[in-house]
């Protein structure tokens, strides 16, 4: 696999695009209507794509994605340096804090908040 997105379904792709941007503290390498994109790495891009949008590909086989609001749909779990310093700001922005910055019995410490529409994101220090 040459290259890698992980698309998050969300219900305003302005404010998730605004939060991320500040979050992540980094531009999108793409911003257009329909899609918003981050570029984490050389290999690996984060997409912001509207619940309307997705709706419009997927239904009649499954359910719009608006109704999962709020349930923890997916994890985005990103190695960083500082990772208090992204929790902060998280939840400065909007994100509610789920669990705080601790070692974990897998050896990263991690602390987890959930984004503007429910998505939880772990900030791990190794």
């Amino acid at each position: 696999m040459p290259s890698i997105e992980f698309i998050l379904y969300v219900g305003h792709q302005a404010q998730s695009t605004d939060f991320y941007e500040q979050v992540l503290q980094m531009k999108p390498s793409l911003n257009v209507p329909g899609m918003t994109e981050f570029q984490l790495s050389d290999t690996v891009k984060l997409g912001l794509m509207p619940e309307d949008g997705i709706a419009k590909i997927i239904s009649g086989h499954l359910p719009h994605p608006a109704k999962g609001n709020g349930v923890p749909r997916c994890e985005l779990y990103l190695k960083v340096t500082d990772a208090q310093g992204y929790l902060e700001r998280g939840i400065r922005l909007g994100g509610v804090a789920v669990s705080p910055l601790q070692a974990r019995d897998w050896g990263d410490t991690v602390g987890y908040i959930s984004d503007l529409d429910g998505h939880v994101l772990a900030f791990a220090e190794a």
